[in-house]
């Protein structure tokens, strides 16, 4: 008896803008050269600081990036048989964990420097 092996083709759909919104999370964090990042000019065209002590200290678009990061994940979780929706959840699933930790870690050294100055 001859068996038949169907393939199945992965369509567009709502769970590519996974990875539509993990490039644009990538692309408002980074920067490219010496020229300061795209998010640093939207952040500075609606009125916000990139950074915490005017060019220095924390830099803020990693955080705001989870705004594209988080969202990518959700779709990419609900949606894995569109294009790109894995690769979008792996890739802000990774960039997410990251932003936490960060956020943990400063918060711990702010803790850590009020008891010291206490």
């Amino acid at each position: 008896m001859t068996t038949m092996e169907v393939k199945k083709t992965k369509d567009i759909g709502l769970g590519s803008l996974s990875f539509v919104l993990c490039l644009l999370g990538i692309l408002f964090t980074f920067e490219f050269g010496d020229k300061s990042g795209i998010g640093d000019h939207i952040l500075h065209t609606i009125g916000l600081s990139a950074w915490s002590n005017g060019n220095s200290g924390i830099h803020y678009t990693v955080f705001y990036s989870a705004i594209f990061f988080i969202p990518s994940f959700i779709i990419g979780h609900i949606y894995p048989d569109n294009i790109g929706a894995k690769a979008g959840k792996i890739i802000s699933g990774i960039y997410s964990v990251l932003i936490v930790s960060a956020l943990i870690t400063l918060i711990i050294a702010f803790v850590l420097a009020w008891v010291r100055a206490q």
